[in-house]
């Protein structure tokens, strides 16, 4: 019986050498992709903002049709709280209070969409504290517009609509209140911003810049008054907007 030859093929595999080759470039390329990819999730963490913005400066124009005039920035003691323009806010340890987002100047024409949390606000940050039990408040309000317990400006009175700041991204930092001390500071939201020298509370979030909704509508991103940088938490970003954009 004739037999035939048995041919044999042997596989070969990566040597160490190509396979360091392959993780070098593979090292390479994530080094490149990160940073586009981080530019990309700010990107639409800022549209995001935007778009909040918007939908809150529809629903005030919305209101000041129907109210002729502005909100006030808080109204009356309720319930062992305070009814403020985001919605009621109750008295208690800082991250346990009660808040009911229906007592809110706006919830007739939101309806909770959704809108109140700026997604670059980071409530999982060690240095972040809350003020409710879960979210509250991303944006702070023009406290001018519509002062405490007092009532709220007409629109008509507005000098310049394209440049009055209306909301901002809201932030301070905090060293006073448990579990904040003068040696941790930490990040909080805040509702209002004024022109008051000693405040810095707006949060420039999004590549130290504030999305800010004005009063014509438009939103816009701005940077911070010169000089108004608090310096307490390096991380973050918390300053004043020059007094011409919150003036009425």
């Amino acid at each position: 019986m004739n037999s035939r030859p048995t041919t044999r093929h042997r596989t070969r595999g990566f040597t160490l050498v190509e396979l360091l080759v392959v993780c070098a470039i593979l090292a390479l390329l994530a080094t490149l992709l990160l940073p586009a990819l981080s530019q990309a999730r700010k990107a639409g963490s800022a549209a995001r903002c935007v778009s909040n913005l918007r939908q809150l400066g529809l629903a005030t124009q919305l209101y000041w049709d129907d109210h002729g005039r502005s909100f006030s920035e808080r109204t009356v003691r309720t319930n062992n709280g305070w009814r403020y323009w985001f919605g009621w806010l109750g008295d208690g340890a800082e991250g346990q209070r009660e808040f009911l987002p229906q007592e809110a100047a706006l919830w007739p024409y939101l309806q909770g969409r959704g809108v109140e949390n700026c997604p670059s606000l980071n409530r999982s940050l060690p240095h972040f504290k809350s003020k409710a039990r879960g979210a509250a408040y991303g944006y702070a309000y023009n406290l001018l517009l519509g002062p405490r317990g007092q009532p709220g400006l007409t629109p008509s009175s507005f000098r310049r609509p394209t440049s009055l700041a209306v909301f901002a991204d809201g932030g301070q930092i905090n060293t006073f209140q448990a579990p904040a001390t003068p040696e941790n500071p930490l990040l909080e939201e805040f509702y209002y911003f004024d022109t008051n020298r000693l405040s810095a509370t707006i949060h420039f979030r999004h590549s130290r810049r504030s999305q800010i909704a004005f009063a014509d509508g438009h939103v816009a991103a701005e940077k911070p008054a010169p000089e108004s940088e608090d310096r307490r938490l390096p991380a973050e970003l918390c300053g004043r907007l020059p007094d011409e954009l919150i003036v009425p």
